[in-house]
């Protein structure tokens, strides 16, 4: 297991598909005196990773933790206030969004909602084929029936929209838009949260076959731990913007270091925590 200490201090390194060192995000909230000026909002402090080529590396921690913050700046949707990343070897951090083109191209992110982050007013189609579009690649119509059946969704689907699809099927079709322009790094943004539990695990199944079979790399941010654990290979825990550990999933949810992680593992839901809770509520077990 590591814990994160110094790591900062140390160069980028090249070889890593994402590679960020001392990274550090700050906020500035608006004047609420004519005389003083408001305490900026430390989102990330000083956090240091590498995640090597070919992983699937979670970040888990709870709402304002810094996890979306940290995606943004990866994905270039948002600037550090100090600190670097680098992108298989080429340093992002602060580019203008002019010459960030050859990020688009090997970097995709899957949002958190689908039905919010697909536009209601085009076929599906041209959703998924927009990456291609934009990165001017050839035989886009080919490449979006080839990415439905991947994401096992019919090619008819294309002449329909989002909102005749269900919840699962829409972030079917996230994926399918992320895998167009063939990334080497995919970022998902609590990619189930927003799903029914119902089809939460399949398509979790479906994002680590495509992640696999394609040799991916994975960035994975939740707050729910049980996904993390059952999609990623290392994970790091985020709180109040830092990282205060970093392992093997096996490492962290077997043996935490840290007290945040033990009260966040210690509050992952199990039948036996629900049955006793319904006991000691009085309900008794005949109930549930």
């Amino acid at each position: 297991m590591t814990i994160v200490g110094s790591a900062d201090q140390v160069r980028p390194d090249p070889d890593a598909a994402l590679s960020v060192r001392g990274l550090t995000r700050d906020y500035h909230r608006p004047r609420t005196s004519l005389f003083h000026a408001s305490p900026p909002v430390h989102a990330l402090r000083n956090v240091s990773f590498d995640v090597a080529k070919g992983e699937r590396f979670g970040v888990v921690g709870e709402s304002g933790s810094g996890k979306s913050t940290l995606l943004r700046i990866l994905a270039g949707l948002d600037h550090a206030t100090s600190g670097t990343v680098t992108v298989n070897g080429t340093e992002i951090t602060n580019l203008p969004e002019k010459r960030l083109g050859f990020l688009r191209e090997q970097l995709q992110v899957i949002f958190q909602d689908p039905m919010s982050s697909l536009d209601p007013h085009m076929r599906i189609g041209d959703i998924i084929a927009e990456p291609l579009v934009a990165t001017a690649h050839l035989g886009s119509r080919d490449r979006v029936a080839e990415l439905l059946e991947a994401v096992g969704l019919d090619a008819n689907a294309v002449n329909r929209y989002p909102h005749q699809f269900s919840g699962g099927q829409r972030q079917r079709i996230s994926i399918a838009r992320a895998l167009a322009p063939k990334p080497r790094i995919i970022l998902a943004d609590e990619p189930v949260s927003a799903l029914d539990v119902s089809v939460r695990a399949q398509v979790l199944n479906l994002l680590a076959d495509i992640v696999e079979n394609l040799s991916l790399t994975l960035f994975f941010i939740s707050h729910d731990l049980s996904v993390v654990r059952h999609v990623c290979e290392r994970v790091a825990v985020m709180h109040e913007g830092k990282i205060v550990e970093m392992g093997t999933v096996d490492d962290v949810y077997d043996s935490p270091r840290d007290p945040y992680t033990r009260g966040l593992i210690a509050s992952i839901p199990t039948l036996d925590r629900a049955l006793s809770g319904a006991v000691a509520s009085g309900l008794g077990t005949d109930a549930l």
